[in-house]
């Protein structure tokens, strides 16, 4: 068996159409333009790529893109501060604290002080309870993404076992929560967890998301199973620089009905989710239809 491949590019590029789409008929409707705001705390060189890269595909979709950035040194207070004043600026949508953030601010309290409706990546305390209850809330853009390929890819999930490797605030956990709301079996798994390899082997859909670069090999997968790898390690071979995730593709695409691939899954998508959920956050602020086929 050779896996079908899971094209994240591709479809980030069709959500990332689909959301310009809706932006244009908002401007054009209702002359709204959903605005995101990301603020980036300190020189971290891959929030940096992060932040232009979110700024570049905000810019394209015609939203309004706003960035802030500050010093490494930044305090706890001025930091708060600009918060709130993108809390109370009806241009803005959607707001996003770069993570990690300098050691010496508090990371929870910041994403904590973001207003719930514009929290688009989903980490306020409001939003984690809200998803947790089903309700309806902000997801976070990771999970979501995967949650729309699942879809795609399958149609109903409804009945299926899906195992979630891995149980992170971000990912782990809003992931398991999410496909019990679309009527999976779910097992939450991770590096403690007995007997891995056979709990993984019951899965018809196996989400990894566990940080350990190439884990999970071929012999651990259900032959047909949905391989979903949120994993992206970086690792020296052969003298080079390469990219993997926690499932060892090689392996695992002789075995798995379908995967995504490490680069070119999973991470296109964080991006394009950001960009719908800021659409989202649009259309609730407003009282308008939210868009179909970019929520949870």
């Amino acid at each position: 068996m050779t896996a079908k491949i899971i094209d994240g590019k591709a479809f980030a590029a069709d959500v990332r159409a689909r959301v310009a789409t809706h932006v244009s008929r908002l401007q054009a409707e209702h002359g709204l333009t959903p605005g995101l705001a990301v603020v980036l705390v300190g020189e971290d060189p891959a929030s940096q790529v992060y932040v232009r890269n979110k700024g570049k595909q905000t810019k394209e979709s015609g939203m309004l893109s706003v960035e802030h950035r500050l010093d490494p040194d930044t305090d706890e207070a001025t930091l708060l501060a600009l918060v709130e004043q993108l809390n109370n600026d009806p241009t803005i949508h959607g707001i996003l604290v770069q993570l990690p953030l300098p050691d010496h601010l508090d990371s929870d309290l910041v994403i904590n002080a973001i207003d719930p409706a514009k929290d688009v990546d989903g980490f306020h305390i409001s939003n984690v309870g809200l998803l947790g209850t089903g309700q309806k809330s902000m997801v976070p853009c990771t999970p979501l993404g995967c949650l729309m390929m699942l879809r795609d890819h399958h149609g109903s999930l409804s009945g299926m076992n899906a195992v979630v490797l891995g149980r992170s605030n971000i990912v782990g956990k809003p992931m398991a929560q999410l496909l019990l709301g679309d009527s999976c079996t779910v097992t939450i798994a991770h590096s403690r967890t007995k007997d891995l390899p056979e709990v993984l082997r019951r899965a018809d859909i196996l989400v990894a998301a566990v940080g350990r670069p190439e884990m999970v090999v071929g012999d651990w997968i259900r032959p047909g199973a949905t391989v979903i790898d949120v994993g992206i390690n970086r690792i020296e071979r052969d003298g080079k620089t390469k990219l993997v995730g926690d499932v060892d593709f090689a392996s695992a695409s002789q075995v798995a009905g379908a995967i995504t691939p490490v680069p070119g899954g999973v991470g296109p998508m964080t991006i394009a989710c950001l960009l719908a959920n800021t659409l989202t956050a649009c259309c609730r602020a407003n009282g308008l239809p939210e868009p179909e086929g970019l929520t949870a």
